[in-house]
């Protein structure tokens, strides 16, 4: 235990030797649950890939022009024109905040938000493990186990997003985006409401609304994570399905209480390892690095096919 964690620990109540005894054992426990996340999830995903059966098998093939919403090609062919620059890229977007540097863009068609939810709520449906979307929410899927990495997320990125970033935020990373992390988040009475405020595992996110019908849930921002009174004056942004949210992964967000409905979204994590390789964007420390399988936590060593996490976090 860590003698500058010792003041903090007692002011929130961990006071008597058994309770750090007991922290200990729960931290323990939390290091080793960590510790398997990969091998458990390749383990989903290999089931998942020889006994599932997709109700929309089409969603399976490599991302098609025709699913993506004609404000989002044009904006990502202007980022790959000659002479391109922020200005004119900023004429394509919408600029939630300029101070926050906050954005949105229609991303997907009607339809196919449409055949992506049908094909995910088969999912949820069916008898597969699932894995959880991350330590926060409860209810959804990471992409990877199904198996939907590959064909949608990876060409999302590497086609259209970075383009983007790179005249967004060129110094989070945005020209040199090479992982991420994709999962859909389900808000639904009597499952997860909310969403505290919290900053993502990434240098940049995109957030795209996918349905259904829903009143609330609004996400809110604050500032950077670093910078005092970060949420003194948060900004809501309303979800519109189709339309993706871009916003630096510092930032301080969360989402509002549900009031009716069912929300889904698909969040996509971008990592630059050129930036995390140097600082870890959630202890930032310099990374302590372990073998891990997939993207990891986008970190790389010298060696190009290795993927790593950060052992800190």
């Amino acid at each position: 235990m860590a003698g500058s964690y010792v003041q903090i620990l007692r002011s929130r109540g961990c006071v008597t030797p058994l309770d750090f005894q007991q922290l200990l054992a729960e931290l323990e426990q939390e290091v080793e649950r960590r510790r398997q996340l990969g091998q458990k999830s390749a383990a989903r995903k290999a089931l998942i890939a020889s006994s599932y059966h997709p109700a929309r098998p089409e969603i399976y093939s490599s991302l098609q022009d025709a699913a993506l919403a004609p404000e989002f090609l044009g904006a990502s062919e202007y980022s790959t024109s000659p002479g391109a620059d922020l200005k004119g890229l900023l004429q394509r977007l919408e600029t939630v905040s300029d101070e926050k540097r906050i954005y949105r863009v229609p991303v997907f068609t009607a339809s196919f938000c449409q055949a992506l939810l049908e094909e995910l709520e088969h999912f949820e449906q069916s008898d597969m493990p699932k894995g959880r979307p991350n330590t926060m929410n409860n209810y959804g899927m990471l992409m990877s186990e199904l198996g939907l990495d590959e064909p949608l997320v990876t060409p999302l990125r590497e086609r259209f997003l970075q383009p983007l970033m790179a005249l967004l935020f060129p110094e989070c990373g945005g020209g040199c985006l090479d992982s991420h992390r994709a999962f859909v988040v389900k808000y639904a009475l009597g499952q997860d409401l909310e969403l505290g405020c919290h900053y993502d595992n990434a240098e940049l996110t995109l957030n795209v609304a996918l349905g259904k019908a829903f009143t609330g849930g609004a996400l809110y921002f604050g500032g950077l994570f670093q910078a005092p009174a970060a949420l003194r004056e948060p900004l809501e942004v309303e979800h519109v399905v189709g339309q993706g949210v871009l916003h630096r992964g510092g930032q301080l967000h969360g989402a509002r209480p549900l009031r009716t409905g069912e929300r889904w979204n698909l969040i996509v994590w971008l990592r630059a390892s050129t930036v995390r390789n140097h600082l870890c964007p959630m202890c930032c420390q310099k990374p302590d690095l372990v073998d891990d399988e997939g993207f990891g936590d986008g970190f790389t060593r010298d060696e190009p096919t290795t993927v790593d996490v950060c052992a800190l976090t």
